[in-house]
């Protein structure tokens, strides 16, 4: 989940009057038509003031601090960097504008200031009228068939990773073209997924339409589906998407159609700000919606659940009618979060098979945060999850590295075997994890060394459920057969993996 603070206040920051107490509010409209609105209510005591933070689609977080003269200094410390640091805020008083400043701790960042506007003494936050709830009570929730879809992982591209909001028309038909030439369209990689930030506002009748990035979804998806892929695009059922954009409450079946209309293959569906407008119990139902909602345009749509891994939805994901559904928070490039995420999957297995899926997020081979070595270790491992492989990516400018660890088929075939079972750890030896995955012929074998340094790892097969001597055992990055009848032994790289079909 994008974070609200990192959304908001890097971006949209903060202000402040002679009298802290009351309501201050920023409102900034983009180039392209957005309007992002920061809303503040303060109450102070002494010389220490509390408050809360809302956006239009009424996501909320708490603010504190303390008060000098005309200087206030917030408590309350914000994320802004991969490497966990954190930026303080000041204010500076002035009438009824509160200058804010953020304090950057990176070398030659200059802070940022922004400035708020007081629009009233109420110390209450209120959500505004337009956010009230407006759907009608959900009937009891029962599951729904599944829509035939999906029956292996789904495999493609996602434009967040990479691109976020610098995605447009030109750059997806330049990914289209370059998955088309370099061999991923043809190692499995079929659609080509738009993320957040394509949305402008309804027209009179209620019709999402696209802004000025995407001119014509319609003929974008033509071309897409001119190159042997398919596409995708991205809405929540809030009132607002994690960037702030137009999303679909509401107007669930309207956006169907009209997605259905311009030709759209796969819906990622994002919580987001739903929270204001659904209760907790009502997330299983709100996706139903969706998901019936894209059934009824008979046109088919994978509909993939991002939802965090809220409220356990491996129990009623696929009842809801999802193929697939988020586990987790979003991955980033890096070794520790890839590896938080994907070790932490074990347990999950029972909610997969063919035709829904546990979705660890998305692929982040290539974008340059990790090793080779590491990120061989994340193909390995979402294969042996059966996890959705969506590469995230700059398809344009892919190194061989890249280009060999996303297409090597050996691999690719252990996330998509038919039978659809979910990997599981059989073993753990402090960092060094021994981890299986049954196929319709045999049995995939991971080894995988989280430690910081090389080690030898040695498993039997009787470990991963082979009674008799293996017969034939091969090593999928190698590419090469390997003797080795009763068990296998070979030296791990640090944060490596050996990966194993064993028949």
């Amino acid at each position: 989940m994008r974070n609200l603070l990192l959304c908001t206040l890097l971006l949209a920051s903060l202000s402040s009057a002679a009298n802290l107490a009351g309501t201050w509010r920023f409102e900034q409209t983009s180039p392209n038509g957005r309007k992002r609105v920061v809303t503040y209510v303060f109450k102070s005591a002494d010389n220490k003031f509390t408050g809360v933070v809302a956006t239009l689609s009424d996501q909320r977080d708490i603010v504190n601090g303390v008060i000098d003269g005309n200087q206030i200094t917030f408590d309350t410390k914000f994320e802004f960097d991969d490497a966990g640091r954190l930026t303080p805020f000041k204010g500076e008083i002035e009438g009824d504008s509160l200058k804010i400043s953020s304090v950057r701790l990176q070398p030659g960042r200059p802070p940022q200031e922004t400035t708020l506007k007081k629009i009233s003494n109420d110390t209450t936050y209120t959500p505004p009228p337009e956010l009230a709830r407006t759907h009608k009570p959900f009937p009891p929730f029962k599951a729904i068939p599944p829509n035939g879809l999906a029956k292996t992982p789904p495999m493609g591209w996602n434009s967040w990773n990479k691109f976020a909001g610098r995605i447009d028309d030109k750059a997806v038909r330049e990914i289209a073209d370059a998955m088309a030439s370099s061999g991923m369209r043809d190692a499995g990689y079929v659609y080509v997924n738009i993320d957040d930030t394509w949305e402008a506002e309804r027209d009179k009748d209620g019709n999402i339409q696209s802004n000025q990035k995407f001119p014509d979804m319609k003929a974008l998806a033509e071309y897409v589906h001119s190159k042997g892929l398919k596409i995708g695009i991205y809405s929540g059922p809030g009132r607002k998407t994690c960037a702030g954009f137009e999303a679909s409450y509401g107007h669930e079946e309207q956006d169907a159609r009209t997605w259905a209309a311009w030709g759209i293959d796969y819906l990622k569906y994002d919580w987001c700000s739903a929270s204001a407008v659904y209760h907790r119990d009502e997330m299983a139902p709100a996706y139903q919606k969706m998901a019936l909602a894209l059934r009824a345009t008979s046109r088919p749509i994978i509909f993939s659940l991002c939802q965090y891994g809220w409220l356990n939805v491996g129990e009623w994901g696929e009842a809801a009618g999802g193929n697939l559904w988020r586990t987790t928070g979003d991955i980033s490039d890096r070794w520790d979060s890839m590896s938080r995420i994907g070790f932490g999957q074990n347990g999950r297995e029972k909610y997969a098979g063919p035709g829904h899926w546990n979705d660890p997020d998305m692929l982040e081979i290539g974008n340059g945060g990790m090793t080779p070595i590491e990120y061989r270790t994340h193909m390995s491992l979402w294969s042996i999850l059966a996890a959705p492989l969506l590469a995230g990516h700059d398809v344009r400018a892919m190194s061989d590295d890249t280009k060999e660890i996303l297409t090597n088929k050996e691999v690719i075939a252990i996330d998509q075997d038919k039978l659809g079972k979910q990997g599981v750890r059989v073993r753990q030896d402090g960092e060094l994890e021994v981890w299986k995955k049954d196929l319709s012929d045999g049995v995939a074998v991971g080894l995988f060394n989280r430690s910081a340094a090389a080690a030898r790892m040695t498993v039997k097969w009787s470990e991963v459920g082979i009674d008799k001597k293996a017969r034939h055992v091969r090593d999928l990055w190698a590419h090469k057969d390997v003797e080795a009848p009763a068990e296998f032994s070979a030296e791990v790289a640090s944060h490596g993996v050996v990966l194993l079909r064993v028949r």
